[in-house]
């Protein structure tokens, strides 16, 4: 159980993509991570994009972002809402201070870039917001996984076990 003293924190909204959620957390889990399901209210259940329920443990207000030691940011649709809450960007800019793990598959590259913390970046994320990632002032490339110190991206569902792994190692440093 490698990561069995490392925190993280799973970002939750409604249409997060299921598998780009639940996969990441339980592969934490696998290895011994707390991972705490983070969302606007606490013990509520959200939708993911396909209806795999997720009940939140933390509402954004409840937890520091200093007690953490990573951050999970899933794709779907849910990206778009969680960049409009400014306690997800104090956190995610808060990790990106501390040079600690941050993971983002998909479209949660918009949440990123709502956090302004792409430029001189190199990531990847789905083609579909390619555009948007550069506008941003990151290189995007495509492919499966990069790492550009501690921002760990990915692009889509196929890629979660490379994703996951890297992530993992990232964390376990």
């Amino acid at each position: 159980m490698r990561l069995k003293d490392k925190k993280v924190i799973a970002l939750v909204d409604n249409d997060a993509h299921d598998l780009e959620h639940w996969y990441p957390v339980y592969r934490l889990r696998e290895e011994g991570a707390q991972v705490d399901l983070v969302g606007p209210e606490a013990n509520t259940t959200y939708k993911g994009k396909y209806g795999a329920p997720a009940k939140t443990d933390f509402a954004f207000s409840d937890i520091n972002a200093k007690d953490y030691d990573g951050i999970l940011v899933p794709g779907g649709w849910a990206p778009d809402k969680l960049r409009r809450y400014p306690e997800v960007l104090t956190f995610l800019q808060e990790m990106d201070e501390a040079k600690k793990p941050i993971g983002q598959i998909c479209h949660a590259g918009w949440v990123l870039i709502s956090a302004n913390i792409l430029e001189g970046k190199k990531v990847t994320s789905t083609p579909a917001i390619k555009d948007d990632m550069e506008n941003a002032g990151a290189t995007w490339v495509d492919e499966e996984v990069v790492v550009d110190g501690h921002i760990i991206s990915s692009r889509r569902p196929d890629d979660l076990p490379v994703y996951m792994k890297v992530f993992a190692d990232k964390l376990a440093e």
